[in-house]
């Protein structure tokens, strides 16, 4: 059973990539299937991957927060807040990356690794810091994501071609000011997870967790600095785009870096 729950939406979520990108470069191949017809299909395939995600975050004797199921729940929430956005806009061309990757952490829990058990009886203070850094690197990757689509858009512009996979892409304005409110909503919820932390952990410089903590807080710096000067000077394009890969890269070294290496080499 537990099996089934990770392969229907590993499929499913291939299968929205597979679409997108064919109504992108071949669109009279899948003239009978609408964008809408798409997000339905992913919506069935977060609903049953967030079923197994429960399952595999939510034991009998605590909160599993091992890396496969970290990067599992990010991904989700990814490609939640992508569907969400789709509804009103037209950024569901970013599922060609969003859905194989959410479809990539499924067959990653296939892989076997030791669980990293959470306590229920924990503080809600430290519950509340784990699930703001969370939610700030899911709204932050969405910003990197959308930072590559306007780095691609920028590009064709700039080459005079503005045809195939830019012309479905909102115009290079709409896609900009989608990044930027991202980022800022991104930067907010980091700020409240780095505040958190500040208070309900003992020590956010001891020795296990230094380099999370000044990572975090130079992607914080680079975040701050970037909004400063969209507001100041009005920063976009290339030079936003470098800022905000500056910032991801620093909170996925954070999040992501240290926990791959010591479950997944050191542990070895």
């Amino acid at each position: 059973m537990q099996a089934s729950l990770n392969i229907i939406p590993i499929i499913l979520y291939l299968c929205c990539g597979g679409l997108l990108l064919t109504k992108l470069t071949r669109p009279t191949l899948l003239q009978a299937i609408s964008r809408h017809h798409i997000l339905i299909l992913a919506v069935i395939a977060m609903l049953i991957h967030g079923i197994a995600l429960y399952q595999n975050l939510f034991t009998s004797t605590g909160l599993d927060i091992r890396f496969y199921n970290v990067l599992s729940l990010v991904a989700w929430l990814v490609a939640l807040m992508l569907s969400l956005t789709a509804i009103t806009m037209r950024t569901e061309s970013l599922g060609i990356i969003v859905f194989p990757f959410a479809a990539l952490t499924l067959v990653l829990n296939f892989a076997p690794a030791e669980s990293l058990l959470l306590s229920y009886h924990m503080k809600s203070g430290m519950l509340m810091h784990i699930m703001f850094s969370i939610l700030a690197y899911s709204l932050l990757s969405i910003a990197a994501i959308q930072a590559l689509l306007l780095y691609i858009q920028d590009s064709h512009l700039h080459n005079k071609h503005p045809g195939g996979f830019v012309r479905t892409l909102p115009p290079l304005e709409t896609m900009e000011i989608l990044m930027f409110r991202i980022i800022g909503l991104g930067f907010v919820v980091l700020s409240i997870a780095l505040l958190s932390g500040i208070f309900y952990l003992e020590d956010m410089f001891a020795q296990h967790i230094v380099h999370k903590t000044i990572l975090s807080l130079i992607a914080w710096f680079l975040f701050a600095l970037l909004l400063w000067g969209r507001w100041q000077f009005g920063w976009r394009g290339r030079i936003a785009i470098r800022w905000t890969y500056s910032g991801f890269i620093m909170l996925m070294l954070a999040y992501f870096g240290s926990k791959f290496v010591i479950e997944l080499v050191l542990n070895r």
